[in-house]
């Protein structure tokens, strides 16, 4: 069985489309699943969609609403600990504003046969982004090769947030002890997966700007990214010293 993880903020123009996508490649993949909303009372009703969803399918999706907005980091951790006490093999992440196309779900689950943590990459071949300016292309690569570098990790696309766990990989990281959020989350997720010897695997994925509603990324993000990978590294000499 497979879980899969969509925290929500302001996502009401994207969430039911991406749903449906989701139910369709499951159903036609005979793929046993759930998917996991998780909101954060979105001004914009996402979470009234995502309730009227999980009644709708009330046997494949659980919606998880949270009072205020605590941040992407800590939804996953609530939709990753929900996971794991359904029993799922597998576990998900996705972005919920159509950026991540489902129909690359079972490439990830013959992938992951093999390997702890399968990631979706935008910078390996025949990796894509579609409809970004050059900008954003620069500090989204710029970042991730800034983090490989300080972390010394082999991994091309540092901040992907498609990905696909092994259930023993999340069991074994101290959830409770990640301490970024946002950007800086998903180097922080994949740096623990390394650091506990866990094998991880990219595989080329396209990458969609969204269409619809507003991109949460911003200069605040960028910046606690940036820091967090220092933090992460000392951190980590420390550990070793004791």
């Amino acid at each position: 069985m497979i879980s899969i993880i969509l925290p929500t903020y302001n996502e009401r123009d994207n969430l039911e489309i991406l749903v449906k996508k989701i139910l369709k490649v499951l159903n036609r993949e005979n793929i046993k699943g759930s998917i996991i909303i998780i909101d954060d009372n979105s001004p914009d009703g996402t979470g009234k969609i995502a309730q009227k969803l999980s009644i709708a399918y009330s046997n494949k999706i659980i919606y998880i609403s949270r009072k205020s907005k605590q941040g992407l980091g800590s939804a996953y951790i609530v939709g990753f600990k929900k996971a794991l006490s359904l029993g799922s093999k597998y576990i998900f992440e996705m972005d919920a504003d159509l950026s991540h196309s489902p129909d690359d779900i079972p490439k990830f689950l013959k992938t992951i046969k093999k390997y702890d943590l399968v990631l979706g990459s935008r910078y390996i071949n025949n990796g894509k982004i579609k409809n970004w300016n050059l900008n954003r292309k620069l500090i989204s690569k710029g970042g991730t090769i800034y983090a490989k570098t300080i972390l010394n990790l082999p991994i091309n696309d540092l901040t992907s947030g498609f990905k696909c766990f092994r259930r023993k990989v999340l069991e074994k990281i101290d959830l409770n002890n990640i301490q970024s959020d946002g950007y800086a989350f998903q180097i922080e997720l994949t740096y623990k997966v390394a650091q506990y010897g866990f094998k991880i695997k990219e595989i080329p994925i396209t990458f969609h700007e969204r269409k619809r509603g507003i991109s949460k990324f911003s200069k605040k993000i960028f910046i606690e990214a940036a820091i967090m990978v220092w933090k992460m590294k000392f951190n980590n000499i420390l550990n070793r010293k004791l």
